[in-house]
């Protein structure tokens, strides 16, 4: 934590995880799965005052550091509550969150089996609303992390995506819904630009690797072509002369034009 700005996030895995704004950049319900330093607790409560936010921690140990973190007070948007975080997801109504931030490791830096199960990815995708979105901390070591890639894909399918970090070995995985993808992909830096200034120096590095890695899930916007004089459409969009009975019968006994094949989906 940096002394001079406690609610600044120094580490970069901490700005990649706010990557979720791009998609929900006005979030009402955020729920985090780990506390340690409350870098991103402290940033969201400082940065997204509309959000009701929970935090569940399991470590008494971190509990007590809470003030000399200067995490906030409970309050009526903030509560930080001790307890199991897989646990508490199992009795998460459903659609109870927009984003759901995950990033639990126990005391010797490993990755609870109750933090990255496929029955804990299933309980995230249940307890998030239909376009929520999904951010996982995970450390880039393999072949564990291709696995826990592996089982968050077979909870949401083919929206999820990794973000490399710079440094930390570390590595965020962001999930979420098809139609939020397509959408985010095909506005993304303008999305960024309308966000608060705060955010988009959050985010100014996260840009390039999040719209390489939307790619799929863009497509070009149709435009319409205008008729220009003497060409196909310009001469279709003619108005149609009734044929002579002689004219029509001519017509008739020409070969017929074979219709065209309707075009495969690729």
């Amino acid at each position: 934590m940096r002394l001079d700005d406690p609610t600044a996030l120094d580490l970069d895995y901490s700005r990649v995880m706010m990557a979720f704004l791009l998609l929900q950049p006005q979030p009402e319900s955020i729920l985090m799965i780990g506390l340690g330093g409350g870098s991103l607790a402290k940033y969201c409560h400082r940065h997204l005052p509309q959000a009701r936010i929970t935090v569940v921690e399991i470590n008494p140990e971190v509990m007590a550091a809470r003030e000399t973190f200067q995490v906030p007070a409970d309050g009526d948007l903030f509560s930080v509550v001790q307890g199991d975080g897989a646990a508490f997801l199992a009795t998460t109504p459903r659609d109870s969150y927009d984003v759901i931030l995950v990033d639990g490791f126990g005391p010797d830096g490993e990755q609870p089996e109750d933090l990255c199960s496929l029955a804990f990815y299933k309980a995230c995708r249940a307890a998030l609303r239909p376009s929520g979105v999904l951010m996982v901390n995970l450390q880039d070591k393999e072949p564990q992390c291709s696995r826990l890639i592996g089982r968050i894909w077979q909870m949401f399918g083919e929206p999820v995506v990794p973000l490399e970090v710079a440094c930390g070995g570390n590595l965020v995985v962001l999930a979420g819904d098809d139609a939020a993808f397509k959408a985010c992909a095909g506005s993304l830096r303008r999305r960024w630009r309308e966000l608060d200034a705060v955010h988009q120096g959050t985010l100014d590095d996260v840009l390039s690797g999040l719209e390489e890695e939307l790619k799929p899930w863009w497509t070009a916007p149709v435009r319409e072509k205008k008729p220009v004089a003497g060409d196909v459409g310009a001469v279709a969009a003619k108005p149609k002369v009734a044929l002579a009975p002689v004219e029509a019968k001519r017509v008739s006994k020409k070969t017929p034009v074979k219709p065209k094949r309707s075009g495969g989906k690729r």
